[in-house]
C-alpha cells in the first residue's frame, strides 16, 4: 500500500472512530429518561400574580428541559387544598409545592421567617440573606427535618397593611377585630386584641362579604383588585407592618430533589430564581395602576396607618419574638441570623435607598 493512500484511510478511520466515540459518550445524555414532576399550588389557577407566576415557574421548568421533566401542574383545589400541599410533598405523593411558608407556623414558627414577618425583611434585604448570610443552610436545616428542600420562587414586595370595614383610629380599634392575616403578623394582632383567622385565598372574599372576618391582608392592589374586597371593606391601610418582602417558596420532597442529576438541580434552582425576579419586577409593574383603579374607580379609602398603631405594632411584635426564639434552638439560631441581616444590611438600605427616595421626592416635589 502506498503511504499516501495509507494516511488516506488512517484519517479516514480515525474521524470514523471519533464520530462513533463522541456518539458514543453522548448517548446516555441523550437517552435520559423522563422525570414526572407535580407541582400542588396554594394559588387559584390563573389568578394575576401568585397564580400566573407559579404557573410560569412550571413552563419554564418543562421548557428549559424540551419535556424531559414532565411537568403537572395543579392549582389550589384541583388535587389538595390550599393549605394541604406541605402534606402532599412530605409525604412523597407529588413531588413539589409552590405556596408561602409561613403557613407552616403551626409546624414550626420558624417557618414564618422563610416568608416573611413582622419589621422584617425587604426583598433585597432578604435575597442577601438567603443568599449570602446563611440563610438558605438555615431554611435547608428546617426544611430537612420535614424530608423537604425549598428554594426562593417569587416575591411580593412590601404589602399592604390590609382592608377593614371601619377606620382604624387607634390600636383601641383592633380588639375584637376578626382578621384574616397568617404568620407571625397574626400573632402581633392576638397582642393587640385581635382575632387572627387563617384562610386560603380563595376563601377571604366569601367571608369578608359574610361578616364572619372584619378585615383582611392578603398582598397588595394589583392582586387585592381581582379579589374585589372593596365590595366588602372600603378603607385600606398601609404600609403593611407584617409582610415587607414575602418571598413565595418551591418546596420539593428531599429525596425526589436528591434524585436528580447536578444539571436537573441547576435548571430547577435556574428556573426558580428568574420567577422569583420576574414576580416582584410584575407586582412593581402592576400595583401603582390598580391602586388607582380601586380609589377612582370604586372608591376605595386609601388610609396610612397612625404612628400610634405602628409604635404598638413594633410593641407587640417584639413580644412575639422574643417568644418565638424560645421554641427551639433552630429557631433561636435563625432568629439570631435574620436579626443579623435586618441590622447590617438594614443600615446600608437606610444610608443608600432611603435617604434616596427622599432626596428624589424632594426634588421632584413628590
Amino acid at each position: 500500500m502506498k503511504r499516501r493512500d495509507f494516511i488516506k484511510k488512517a484519517g479516514t478511520a480515525a474521524v470514523v472512530g471519533g464520530v462513533a466515540a463522541s456518539t458514543t459518550l453522548a448517548a446516555p445524555a441523550i437517552a435520559q429518561k423522563r422525570i414526572d414532576m407535580v407541582i400542588v399550588a396554594s394559588w387559584g389557577r390563573d389568578f394575576p400574580g401568585l397564580g400566573t407566576g407559579a404557573q410560569r415557574f412550571a413552563k419554564r421548568v418543562a421548557d428549559m428541559t424540551d419535556g424531559r421533566i414532565n411537568v403537572q401542574y395543579f392549582a389550589a383545589g384541583e388535587r389538595v387544598g390550599a393549605f394541604d400541599v406541605f402534606d402532599e410533598v412530605a409525604s412523597g405523593n407529588a413531588q413539589a409545592y409552590h405556596s408561602a411558608d409561613y403557613y407552616w407556623k403551626g409546624k414550626n414558627p420558624g417557618w414564618a421567617f422563610f416568608t416573611s414577618e413582622p419589621f422584617g425583611l425587604t426583598y433585597t434585604e432578604r435575597a442577601a440573606w438567603i443568599h449570602h448570610m446563611g440563610g438558605q443552610q438555615l431554611w435547608d436545616e428546617m426544611a430537612d427535618g420535614y424530608g423537604l428542600k425549598c428554594l426562593p420562587c417569587g416575591n411580593t414586595g412590601v404589602q399592604m397593611g390590609g382592608w377593614f370595614k371601619n377606620e382604624i383610629e387607634t390600636a383601641d380599634d383592633l380588639k375584637g377585630l376578626k382578621m384574616r392575616i397568617p404568620g407571625l403578623g397574626g400573632d402581633v394582632m392576638a397582642k393587640l386584641g385581635a382575632s387572627p383567622v387563617s384562610l386560603p385565598g380563595g376563601q377571604i372574599y366569601e367571608n369578608l362579604v359574610s361578616g364572619a372576618i372584619d378585615a383582611t391582608e392578603w398582598v397588595g392592589p394589583w392582586n387585592d383588585y381581582f379579589m374585589k374586597f372593596y365590595e366588602a371593606a372600603k378603607y385600606y391601610y398601609y404600609p403593611g407592618m407584617h409582610e415587607p418582602g414575602g418571598f413565595n417558596s418551591l418546596g420539593m420532597n428531599k429525596k425526589w430533589w436528591m434524585s436528580l442529576s447536578n444539571s436537573d438541580q441547576m435548571i430547577i434552582q435556574a428556573a426558580a430564581s428568574t420567577a422569583n425576579d420576574v414576580m416582584m419586577a410584575e407586582f412593581n409593574a402592576n400595583n401603582g395602576t390598580y391602586l388607582a383603579k380601586l380609589v377612582s374607580e370604586h372608591g376605595v379609602q386609601l388610609r396610612p396607618f397612625s404612628d400610634e398603631i405602628y409604635d404598638s405594632f413594633g410593641t407587640a411584635s417584639q413580644e412575639v419574638y422574643d417568644e418565638t426564639r424560645q421554641h427551639s434552638a433552630l429557631v433561636g439560631r435563625i432568629y439570631d441570623s435574620w436579626l443579623k441581616a435586618r441590622t447590617e444590611v438594614g443600615a446600608w438600605k437606610n444610608l443608600s435607598e432611603a435617604t434616596y427616595y427622599t432626596q428624589r421626592n424632594r426634588v421632584l416635589g413628590i
